[in-house]
């Protein structure tokens, strides 16, 4: 199967408001109030949980298809402990990023605990956003300066 290319085009509309479009859809991401930000749309680390519980369903939900299970619903909870020092500048002692996102998923169904095991597994392994968060990807991050 060939390769994909997603894309998204951002603009910043003040120092922490940016609009983000994608295939006719538009995103605010944002900071609330306490960051400094007009708290009018999620952060970005909010909407890395939001990628990962978005990808966990859709995955969940064809894996169980495949494995001939029902699932008819799916609720899931998801959460990431952070330490702002590096991102606000105060220290390099810990990384920026999220240290650890535990995720609960919560599914209406029939099948048994020993299915529903299996059925993690696989939805672990064959979930793109799980994927990155997992794996190290390379990120190519370049300037070019605007008249």
């Amino acid at each position: 199967m060939a390769d994909l290319t997603f894309k998204v085009s951002a603009k910043s509309e003040n120092a922490t408001k940016t609009v983000v479009a994608t295939r006719g859809f538009q995103l605010i991401v944002d900071e609330p109030e306490s960051l400094g930000g007009t708290d009018q749309g999620a952060t970005p680390v909010e909407y890395m949980l939001a990628a990962l519980a978005g990808c966990l369903n859709v995955v969940g939900h064809l894996v169980a298809r495949e494995m001939g299970f029902q699932l008819r619903g799916l609720e899931l909870a998801l959460e990431g402990n952070l330490n702002p020092a590096k991102f606000a500048g105060k220290s390099e002692q810990e990384r920026a990023g999220y240290k650890e996102i535990r995720v609960e998923l919560r599914p209406e169904t029939d099948a048994d605990q020993d299915t529903l095991n299996q059925w993690l597994e696989i939805v672990e392994a064959r979930c793109p956003v799980s994927d990155n968060f997992s794996n190290a990807t390379p990120v190519r991050i370049s300037v070019k300066k605007t008249i």
